[in-house]
């Protein structure tokens, strides 16, 4: 992982930052650990790229849990944009949606559950001058960002 700050970095200033992620690297772990190093509390993200596999999901209100929806063949990195806040238990929270495309042209999207680049994954990381926090809903079963 390779990773630049962009622009401004007085304590007061927003920070931006441009992550490229390796062949081989678990994308969700990876950009979650990067947040959790650099103290980021809140920050919208976009990335774009290629999986060699992924893990999407599906989430099911009646049983509270995602549907996996497993991905075995090279994708490209369509469209993935989320945000980054604080879990209740202190720690960098990411949130992630994809959109994966195939060789024959087909999509499959979903919430962002983890990824193999294969070869690259660029990130934005756009951070905000106020944190976020996200908060665990149990009546819906997932965590929310509290405003």
């Amino acid at each position: 992982m390779k990773s630049k700050e962009l622009g401004e970095t007085s304590p007061w200033a927003e920070r931006n930052f441009l992550l490229v992620l390796d062949d081989g690297e678990e994308a969700f772990e990876a950009i979650t650990r990067f947040a959790q190093e650099e103290g980021i509390g809140g920050a919208s993200v976009t990335a774009i790229g290629a999986f060699q596999s992924a893990t999407l999901g599906f989430f099911e209100f009646a049983t509270k849990k995602y549907k996996n929806i497993p991905v075995h063949e090279q994708a490209e990195v369509l469209s993935a944009i989320g945000d980054i806040a604080i879990a209740d238990d202190g720690k960098a929270s990411l949130h992630m949606h994809a959109v994966l495309g195939f060789e024959d042209g087909s999509t499959k999207g979903g919430h962002f559950i983890r990824g193999t680049v294969h070869p690259t994954l660029e990130i934005i990381i756009r951070e905000s001058a106020v944190g976020f926090r996200r908060r665990r809903n149990d009546t819906l079963g997932i965590a929310l960002i509290d405003v």
